[in-house]
């Protein structure tokens, strides 16, 4: 029985007194458990106010939280411990203040607001194609206060037209313009445009870019590959095998595709980066970064090449 119905079964007079607070006090528990619990999770803080639930991490990342949401960064980060513990630190590591960073399928807005945070003088451009998700992004942003954030109702892809995005129920960071499950999706109608013609209206020059777009990954990239070639920015992007076959390629084709822009793949592993050359079935690793080979020299030396050997 939720709380409402105990309530109101208290005040027909369905329960007595004592049951009635015996009863509740067994749901309240739970207060108790979750401040318990915390202690061996990323999040530093729960917040429940009249209408909604904020979760902050104890990097101060605060976000609010939608109860149909079952996958999004704080419950994933009380569920698991962390969120994406090893990629999310090397991301952080590599990103320098006054980058320009662009965080391409930013979701309600949990990496676009850390990196912010972190980096007060970078200016963080955050893609997000689904409304929903879009309001909630803005939302995260207004509540933590940050003004180096602009916002974008725009997915990224390989060519600018209107398409449609498939959402499965209950998981906001599962919406992609590939089909995965025809029973547990609606369908949302978005604009996408390619990156190198985004820029031509919003100019600037790109440091760091992190993709995580559930499977057009490979799209994205095909859409930037002018502004890749010129600014040469980091790259932090998720591949996974069956999200990528749903768009008809393999992961292999970026690395080759960014490869021949001379880039070269890397996993977080250890606070180092070490080499990633081809993907295969023994394949566990799901995010990538890729950093070229001219560019970030110093980098790659510093970070990876003698500390992997």
């Amino acid at each position: 029985m939720s709380l409402t119905k105990l309530k109101r079964a208290y005040l027909r007079e369905a329960m007595t007194k004592a049951e009635f607070i015996e009863e509740m006090h067994k749901r309240h528990l739970c207060l108790y458990e979750y401040a318990e619990f915390m202690r061996d999770t990323d999040i530093g803080k729960i917040e429940i106010s009249e209408g909604r639930v904020i979760m902050t991490s104890r990097e101060g990342v605060q976000i609010i939280c939608d109860p149909h949401d079952r996958r999004i960064a704080p419950v994933e980060i009380l569920n698991f411990g962390t969120y994406e513990g090893a990629h999310a630190a090397m991301m952080h590591a590599l990103a320098e203040d006054g980058f320009t960073i662009l965080d391409i399928g930013a979701n309600v807005g949990y990496y676009a607001i850390r990196l912010a945070k972190q980096l007060p003088h970078a200016r963080v451009l955050a893609f997000e194609p689904i409304p929903k998700t879009f309001d909630d992004l803005q939302k995260n942003i207004a509540l933590n206060g940050i003004t180096n954030v602009s916002v974008f109702n725009l997915g990224l892809s390989d060519r600018n037209e209107v398409t449609t995005f498939y959402c499965a129920r209950g998981s906001s960071v599962s919406a992609s313009a590939a089909q995965f499950n025809p029973e547990n999706n609606r369908k949302v109608v978005c604009p996408v445009k390619r990156l190198d013609d985004f820029v031509k209206t919003y100019p600037c020059v790109v440091d760091l870019l992190k993709c995580d777009v559930e499977g057009a990954e490979y799209l994205v990239f095909q859409g930037a590959i002018e502004t890749l070639r010129k600014d040469k920015p980091i790259i932090v992007t998720e591949m996974l095998r069956k999200w990528s076959a749903k768009f008809h390629y393999h992961p292999n084709d970026i690395i080759d595709f960014l490869g021949k822009l001379g880039y070269r793949c890397f996993t977080a592993e250890n606070q180092h980066l070490r080499p990633f050359e081809t993907m295969d079935e023994t394949t566990v690793e799901t995010n990538f970064f890729f950093l070229h080979r001219e560019k970030h020299r110093a980098n790659i030396s510093q970070r990876m090449v003698r500390k992997c050997a």
